[in-house]
């Protein structure tokens, strides 16, 4: 309660934010009045319904500031969890702001570097050529002569966006409270995955480490660029980097006149991003054409890593698996896919998903592979996922959100290129890899290494389970869903079962005692007794016995 009553400010320019846009309900239900002693008669400040809700929500987070576009931004890539008109409208979202003085700007870089400027730069640009909600972007020249571009922090935006992010988490854990939306949502959960994904980019020397370890994956590949970061005049405040010069991908005009061959750079610019997701697993989450330079000398230059997206070698092969099910119109690998990458809540209906799963491969079903956008693809199924409360890996959501960003870059520099075409080497490497001796080999000696470490441990945990018994703290509960069906249902197997047992056997001892005095041609009679009616009638008794004991119990 102390952070919201030192906050006060704040959540009354959220509520007022709401309240502005159509959401004065919210504000209600959640309690805000009472917390900041708001007149209820500012609920009629509400705008008329003549905007859509991802409208009105977009406009509720620019009202808000950059902590709340940032958020937007970043849930512009989850259409796992929203639906198509809110995505479109949070793609909207401009993260343009003024620049903050450059006197802030040198004061932050000398306490950052611990230097004077004039001793690290023969040349500082005061005018920054960028400015963002988390920071802009000034050129300069070190002393050694470098050219570089220096990205400085906005003052007060870790702390700004620090206390938005806690006041965001306390709304949605009452939230949580109100609407079961929010639990089926898992906001709060939601909240803090975007709040480390923010902090995250706030940390330029991570940003750094990103780059370089993107520069690793073409050190031997002369058509990609990867600026060098000059890690002495770089911290999480700031960061140092080699300056590029270049067209951006969005310049395609400019880009032809200069005389490079677009269907080229395309090609170069999905090989990269192919080879970074497919078989490196760390890649650029956010390939826009503001982000890409074609240099001189035609080589592709990446800029700005602050978002990447990670795969394991699992969500590779599932991702995959998703894929080449879904061009095979295979609904049920669809399903066994999506499982393998999501998490499916309890009371998921299978059906309905299969249901959906086989309208979806139906929209495709007359489309040549060739055609067939990836990104879109991907992002189709998972909206289908969104739709069945299935959450998807962050990581994964950003790919497909890099996809479709990598698809429209392409459509403007080559709409005759089939991404799917070049997926395909990446498919069958996948392949080969996942049925490798060595991936095999490594699988293997993995799981005896955890079997012996299980092994090892039974003796520890078999002493805490005996400590456990003795001080009678050993607490065992079994709960099976529906156990009197399911016994009902063993007791009706069992009985048919039994009565079958019993046909079968009186069907063969008549017929074996029927053939025997046949071919005898003999009479059926042993020792003065009628053997084949005695039987006879002894197994028809037990049959009438057998057939009213089941039926009396009702469990036939």
């Amino acid at each position: 309660m102390a952070v919201r009553i030192r906050h006060t400010g704040r959540y009354r320019e959220i509520a007022m934010a709401l309240m502005r846009h159509g959401f004065g309900y919210m504000v209600e239900e959640l309690g805000l009045f009472q917390l900041l002693s708001m007149p209820r008669r500012w609920v009629k400040h509400e705008s008329p319904e003549t905007k859509t809700l991802g409208e009105r929500i977009r406009l509720v987070l620019e009202d808000l500031g950059p902590t709340f576009v940032k958020l937007g931004q970043l849930a512009s890539t989850r259409s796992d969890l929203l639906p198509d008109s809110i995505i479109q409208e949070l793609v909207k979202l401009q993260d343009q702001v003024p620049p903050f003085p450059s006197e802030a700007a040198r004061s932050i870089l000398a306490e950052e570097l611990d230097m004077p400027v004039e001793e690290i730069f023969e040349r500082f640009d005061d005018i920054p050529v960028a400015a963002a909600s988390i920071g802009q972007v000034h050129l300069g020249r070190l002393k050694s002569g470098e050219e570089v571009a220096v990205k400085i922090q906005r003052p007060g935006a870790l702390q700004t966006i620090t206390r938005d992010l806690g006041i965001l988490r306390n709304l949605m854990v009452l939230a949580e409270k109100r609407w079961e939306w929010a639990r089926r949502y898992q906001m709060v959960r939601l909240v803090e995955e975007f709040s480390k994904s923010l902090l995250a980019e706030m940390d330029y020397s991570r940003e750094g480490r990103n780059t370089e370890k993107i520069a690793l994956q073409f050190q031997n590949d002369a058509h990609i660029f990867i600026p060098q970061i000059h890690w002495q005049y770089t911290s999480s405040r700031v960061m140092t980097m080699e300056y590029v010069e270049g067209v951006t991908l969005s310049q395609s005009e400019q880009l032809e006149e200069s005389g490079f061959d677009l269907q080229l750079i395309a090609k170069r610019f999905v090989n990269a991003m192919l080879h970074q997701m497919f078989i490196e697993g760390f890649f650029h989450a956010d390939p826009h054409p503001g982000n890409l330079l074609v240099r001189k000398d035609g080589s592709l230059a990446f800029l700005d890593f602050g978002m990447v997206g990670r795969l394991s070698e699992d969500m590779k092969h599932h991702l995959s698996e998703l894929i080449i099910a879904l061009m095979r119109k295979n609904t049920d690998s669809m399903v066994r896919a999506i499982l393998r990458l999501g998490l499916l809540p309890e009371d998921n209906d299978m059906d309905s998903l299969r249901k959906d799963l086989g309208i979806l491969r139906d929209e495709y079903y007359d489309i040549p592979f060739s055609e067939i956008g990836i990104g879109k693809a991907l992002n189709d199924l998972f909206g289908v996922a969104q739709r069945h409360a299935i959450v998807m890996p962050p990581d994964l959501t950003l790919l497909g959100k890099a996809l479709l960003t990598m698809e429209g870059v392409i459509q403007k520099l080559d709409p005759s290129l089939s991404i799917i075409d070049m997926a395909e080497p990446f498919g069958r490497k996948l392949a080969r890899e996942r049925f490798s001796a060595r991936r095999l080999r490594g699988k293997l000696l993995g799981g005896a290494a955890s079997l012996a470490e299980a092994l090892l441990d039974i003796p520890a945990q078999t002493r805490q389970l005996s400590a456990l018994i003795s001080k009678g703290k050993l607490k065992v509960e079994i709960s099976v869903p529906e156990m009197e069906s399911l016994m009902r249902k063993l007791d009706q197997i069992s009985n048919r079962l039994s009565f079958s047992i019993v046909l079968l056997a009186f069907s063969i001892i008549m017929v074996g005692l029927i053939i025997g005095s046949s071919m005898n041609r003999q009479s059926s009679i042993l020792w003065h007794f009628p053997v084949i009616a005695i039987g006879f009638g002894v197994a028809f008794l037990m049959v009438v016995w057998l057939l009213y004991s089941i039926f009396k119990s009702g469990k036939f």
